[in-house]
């Protein structure tokens, strides 16, 4: 089963093309990373996805359900989307396992009835994430790292279909990124993980994991295959369109620099 299908899909807003045909498609449990640079499309992509915009043209299915045909809030109670956006949306004074368990009523806060095995389940998933000294404190303490991790343990309460990390590492130091990271990859190896999407613009960030690249430039697909495929330094000069080198770092990772 693919987790989602784009056929021929195109984006135009104020009569301009901000997205070009693109024709993509992952297997459920596949791990992608998408790349581009700023104003690339990103963005926009994902909002296709998550059903918040409709193509223009084209044909777009997402976990089985057609556009046009499908109901739209249904799918997206089956996505998590994490953003460093959203950070800024909690409420300061709850603890992060309440933040975690908003994620069953998809709401900024808890208004809702919820049981003693509810909260269980926020605090499991937030251990299985590596967030257990994360358990009793209050989100206005938190750093910007450990918020990230609660909101990705907040998007796994509702134990989603397709997982979206939308730059995590944004705003995060190297040791916050790196901690961040490690904990992303230890939910991409649980053996029933979501599918992942990881979109950045910063090479180092794509772990091992992520063994499929799609490359977004310009509102179209430059390229798009396995990582062994697209990492090497003619295919990243040809999209990046300078001299560039690419760095090898430990653990299969690479950063790439203008040479």
């Amino acid at each position: 089963m693919k987790a989602f299908e784009f056929k021929n899909v195109s984006f135009i807003r104020d009569k301009k093309t901000l997205l070009n045909n693109v024709s993509w498609s992952a297997e459920t449990g596949e791990n992608w990373a998408i790349l581009g640079l700023n104003g690339a499309g990103k963005t926009l992509l994902l909002q296709l996805i998550c059903g918040y915009l409709w193509p223009t043209k084209g044909h777009l299915v997402v976990l089985d359900q057609v556009f046009g045909q499908a109901s739209i809030p249904d799918l997206q109670r089956r996505i998590g989307w994490v953003s460093t956006a959203l950070q800024y949306r909690m409420k300061n004074w709850e603890t992060a396992e309440k933040i975690v368990l908003s994620g069953k009523f998809a709401s900024i806060g808890i208004y809702q009835h919820y049981t003693v095995d509810e909260l269980e389940q926020a605090k499991a998933i937030l251990r299985n994430a590596g967030g257990e000294s994360l358990i009793g404190k209050k989100y206005e303490v938190l750093s910007q790292g450990e918020r990230q991790l609660v909101l990705i343990s907040r998007a796994l309460m509702t134990n989603p279909e397709l997982l979206i990390l939308d730059e995590p590492c944004n705003g995060l130091d190297l040791f916050a990124r790196e901690k961040l990271l490690s904990q992303i990859k230890q939910i991409a190896e649980q053996e029933s993980h979501p599918t992942l999407l990881y979109v950045t613009h910063h090479t180092e960030e794509i772990l091992p994991c992520f063994n499929h690249l799609m490359l977004l430039k310009d509102g179209e697909i430059f390229a798009k295959g396995t990582r062994s495929e697209l990492f090497n330094e003619e295919k990243f000069a040809d999209f990046y369109a300078e001299p560039i080198q690419i760095i090898p770092l430990k653990d299969e990772r690479f950063a790439v620099y203008p040479n």
